[in-house]
């Protein structure tokens, strides 16, 4: 396998020399790190991960391959890849194609044969930064000097609204079935037989999320991230869901708005991305993580029966649990470093999880708060 000279430069001036195992370009991006051991290919196509590097910790990544199957969006998501050591020949009866082939399908650089955990403890101690990898530019000052005037904070970016879908549509066997313009009406939904209709607004939602509600008894439309409160409303759904998806929250006014006009008309559901939107319009504020908690192996104390959950997650922002106004109430928190994971409203019906439930990948120890959704719309 031939590879091509690469470096990667942070924007305080640390340089990585690396090489890139899916040919020459340029990508930039702020760089972030997955401590799972597995899941790449659904890290990948991940709307949360959209414009950002994502260094996977563990050191040897690719030896299962690729498929179909394992997409949680239709396309790769990630700004590049950066892995310790390419596996070249993937060993797996599921695999169509090896990771090396699927990236540069997906014109997505990937590096390898530096020291990742380096970089890790780097971003850990100086925090999230943003960073760009070349295989043209190979001088470490002149690259560092673009990282910061080429490379884009991610704060107050709207990342979301480049990931939503433009369309209405519902997800049938991982393809997008478009049901129509923005003008629906309640004959949108097919099914008669009492199931709860729930609206998804999409920030990024991730396959797994649709296939999960779906699972749970539910009839699932998405649309737009800027659909709005009056047309949700008009489409008479049983519930409204709030995806995940990527970047700073406090930029999207109109997803606060929309979920604030929502909030007691309707049970509502939020996750990750959802849960800072569904936060923000309830009084409380956000703020930008030192480096984020992503990876499948999180661990999160649920405060209203005690038990431990471990999770899957996705996040460089989160809900400054102090702000919570006196009528919502802390369900969750993350026991590495007692951040917000969750809350609920007092009297109106609405609940969210900063981490994500449908794993994918990850364990299926909170699959139970679909459910809980579920629950509360039968019984409103």
């Amino acid at each position: 396998m031939e590879m091509q000279k690469a470096l990667l430069a942070l924007e305080d001036g640390r340089c990585f020399n690396c090489a890139s195992f899916t040919g020459g370009g340029e990508a930039g991006g702020e760089v972030v790190f997955n401590t799972g051991m597995t899941g790449y290919q659904e890290v990948l196509t991940d709307p949360s991960y959209q414009g950002q590097m994502v260094c996977m910790t563990y050191p040897l990544v690719g030896s299962y391959g690729t498929n179909p199957e394992d997409l949680e969006s239709d396309r790769i998501q990630v700004a590049a890849f950066l892995i310790r050591e390419y596996q070249e020949h993937p060993n797996n009866f599921r695999s169509t194609a090896a990771l090396r082939d699927y990236l540069i399908s997906g014109n997505v650089l990937g590096i390898c044969g530096f020291d990742t955990r380096a970089l890790v403890r780097h971003i850990r101690e100086k925090g999230a930064m943003r960073g760009m990898i070349s295989t043209k530019d190979l001088n470490p000052a002149s690259l560092t000097k673009r990282v910061v005037s080429e490379v884009p904070s991610m704060a107050g970016l709207d990342l979301a609204g480049g990931v939503s879908t433009d369309r209405p549509y519902r997800l049938v066997n991982d393809e997008k079935e478009f049901v129509g313009a923005s003008d629906l009406n309640p004959s949108v939904w097919r099914t008669t037989d009492g199931r709860p209709r729930v609206t998804a607004f999409d920030f990024g939602i991730k396959y797994n999320i649709a296939r999960s509600l779906e699972a749970a008894g539910c009839e699932v439309v998405i649309v737009p991230a800027r659909f709005g409160a009056e047309k949700a409303m008009s489409l008479k759904p049983s519930g409204v869901f709030l995806s995940n998806g990527p970047g700073d929250p406090e930029p999207l006014d109109y997803a606060i708005d929309t979920a604030r006009a929502l909030a007691g008309k309707v049970p509502m559901f939020g996750i990750c991305l959802g849960h800072q939107i569904l936060g923000l319009a309830l009084g409380a504020k956000t703020y930008k993580l030192k480096f984020g908690h992503r990876g499948l192996n999180q661990p999160v104390k649920n405060l209203l029966n005690g038990r431990i959950e471990i999770t899957s997650q996705n996040h460089g922002f989160a809900v400054d649990q102090k702000s919570l106004p006196a009528d919502v109430e802390l369900t969750h928190v993350n026991l590495n470093d007692d951040t917000c994971e969750g809350f609920r409203h007092k009297s109106l019906p609405l609940f969210a999880a900063q981490y994500h439930p449908e794993a994918a990948p990850g364990p299926h120890d909170a699959q139970y708060l679909f459910d809980d959704f579920v629950n509360m719309m039968k019984n409103r």
